[in-house]
């Protein structure tokens, strides 16, 4: 008799509280988010790795870490209100100089975005040493190629980026409004139009929408 997809497994799955268990091991010791379809690859046959995971994130709501969505994978991290307790003040902070912010900037808002466009947006030229910054940090990556003459290839910002940022994906960045309420941004026009002679020498550029939602 041939066995249909409606019958029974040959082992019953474990109980959605020790499924809940095996996915809490799983994203504590993993060194990079892991996504449902990872987890329903260790977790036994018959398991429901997306059910055990909501079951998860819910008991961690209001703890002092939570299970958290990274793109399309999932992390445990330190709650919000909490980060202040684990600063160092012996880590040596890497400031990105003005060039890297625009462009990182230009890249998470526009993605996937050209190195051309980037520098019609900025109206400078960008040079090499600030997207290899961008992507030794792994905040961005390449992406696909433009079907276009010459197949430039394109940028994108990567799950580190919005790990780092606390975001779950891009579409969560930030208006232009948010970011000047939260004292991110000052008067000063974006990047957008005003050209300039290199990378280096960059005047104060013309209002763009680049930060617009």
């Amino acid at each position: 008799m041939t066995r249909t997809d409606d019958a029974p497994s040959l082992f019953a799955a474990p109980p959605m509280a020790e499924q809940e268990r095996m996915v809490e091991a799983i994203l504590f010791a993993a060194f990079e988010p892991v996504t449902v379809a990872e987890l329903s690859r260790r977790l036994p046959p018959g398991c429901d790795a997306a059910e055990a995971l909501a079951h998860l994130r819910r008991r961690y709501e209001g703890r002092g870490v939570r299970v958290v969505r990274v793109g399309d994978a999932y992390a445990f991290r330190t709650a919000p209100d909490l980060g202040h307790l684990m600063r160092n003040e012996q880590v040596e902070i890497r400031k990105l100089s003005r060039a890297a912010i625009e462009t990182l900037a230009i890249i998470a808002y526009h993605q996937p975005v050209t190195r051309a466009e980037i520098e019609e947006i900025r109206g400078v030229a960008v040079s090499r040493g600030t997207i290899d910054q961008l992507l030794d940090l792994e905040w961005v990556r390449l992406g696909r190629r433009r079907m276009s003459p010459g197949r430039p290839v394109t940028f994108v910002v990567t799950e580190r980026f919005l790990d780092h940022f606390g975001l779950e994906s891009a579409r969560d960045l930030p208006g232009l409004r948010e970011l000047r309420a939260a004292g991110l941004l000052d008067s000063r026009a974006m990047p957008g139009s005003a050209p300039a002679a290199d990378d280096d020498d960059l005047p104060d550029p013309g209002q763009s929408d680049l930060f617009q939602t």
